[in-house]
């Protein structure tokens, strides 16, 4: 990886003490890599809610002024989600490491 490719860490994450990093991805080879924090939550439901919120930070980057075109956005980000859940075009694979 390029270390020009790298991105800033948040503020808020490098002033508080107990944040740490839950999620990685990169392209690679053609194809998506991720690392990932396993165990954070009991209830994968919370990994739902950080979707969510996830497909919120990427309509913002958007930069889109305007409410409605951020909400078509979210909507495009969610058909691309349910497109790729109901009809997979790749199956994730990988180990736990320690």
């Amino acid at each position: 990886m390029a270390t020009s490719d790298a991105l800033t860490i948040p503020a808020a994450a490098t002033k508080d003490e107990g944040s740490f990093e839950l999620l990685r991805i990169w392209i690679a080879n053609r194809g998506q890599h991720v690392s990932l924090k396993s165990g954070v939550w009991e209830d994968p439901f919370a990994w739902g809610i950080m979707l969510a919120d996830l497909a919120g930070h990427i309509a913002n980057s958007f930069d889109r002024q305007n409410p409605t075109e951020r909400q078509e956005i979210v909507e495009r980000i969610r058909a691309g989600f349910d497109a790729e859940m109901d009809s997979p075009t790749d199956q994730p694979k990988g180990s736990l490491v320690e």
